[in-house]
C-alpha cells in the first residue's frame, strides 16, 4: 500500500510541475522539455550523507533519452558505491529550463539494488526520487548538482532510506561521435 502512495505522489508531483511549467512556457523565461538531444551524464558524490548509517562514495552513469512523452524523457542509469553497492534503474525526468542556461530536472526511477558490504536498504526493489540543477553551456554540455533519496517505499519492514548528493557532468551523445 505504501508503494502505491509513493508512486501516486511522484506522478502527482511530476504532473503538477509539468502543468505549471507548460503554463510558464507561454510567459517567456521558463520553458519545459528537452530539445531532442540525448545525453550521457556521469557523476560522483556521497551515498547516505544525511543519516550517516554507513556513508560511502558514489559514482553514477546515466543515459537520458532526448525523446519525450508529455514533456517527460526516459532515463536509464547505474550507480556503484565504494562499499560495493550496485543500483541499476530506469525512470523519467522533466527538464525545466530556467532561462537560457539553468536547467532543473526533477526525476523518479525504480530499480534493483545490491548492497555489497554497505547499507541494508531492506529490499532488492528500490525507488529513487530527486532533482538535478545544471548550468547548460552553449555547446549543450551541463554541469550541476543532483540530490536524490533512495527508499524501498515500505516493501519491507526495514526501510532506512538514504540521501545522496553528487556533482554531475552531462554531454550530448552526438558530441561523443563528432569528428
Amino acid at each position: 500500500m505504501r508503494v502505491r502512495h509513493y508512486l501516486y505522489t511522484a506522478v502527482a508531483v511530476l504532473a503538477l510541475i509539468a502543468g505549471t511549467s507548460a503554463q510558464a512556457q507561454t510567459t517567456g523565461s521558463t520553458t519545459i522539455g528537452m530539445d531532442g538531444v540525448s545525453h550521457l551524464a556521469i557523476g560522483a558524490g556521497g551515498f547516505d550523507l544525511i543519516n550517516g548509517h554507513k556513508a560511502a562514495g558514489a559514482f553514477h552513469a546515466e543515459f537520458r533519452f532526448g525523446q519525450q512523452f508529455f514533456y517527460l524523457h526516459p532515463l536509464l542509469g547505474a550507480e556503484v558505491t565504494t562499499d560495493g553497492a550496485l543500483f541499476g534503474y530506469g525512470g523519467l525526468g522533466l527538464d525545466i529550463n530556467l532561462g537560457p542556461h539553468w536547467v532543473l530536472t526533477p526525476n523518479a526511477a525504480v530499480g534493483a539494488f545490491d548492497r555489497g558490504s554497505g547499507l541494508k536498504l531492506g529490499s532488492v526493489v528500490e525507488f529513487r526520487t530527486g532533482a538535478e540543477l545544471d548550468y547548460r553551456f552553449a555547446n549543450d554540455q551541463r554541469l550541476g548538482v543532483a540530490f536524490h533519496h533512495i527508499s524501498n517505499g515500505g516493501l519491507s519492514k526495514r526501510n532506512p532510506g538514504e540521501e545522496e548528493m553528487s556533482l554531475m557532468y552531462s554531454l550530448p551523445i552526438s558530441s561523443l561521435f563528432a569528428p
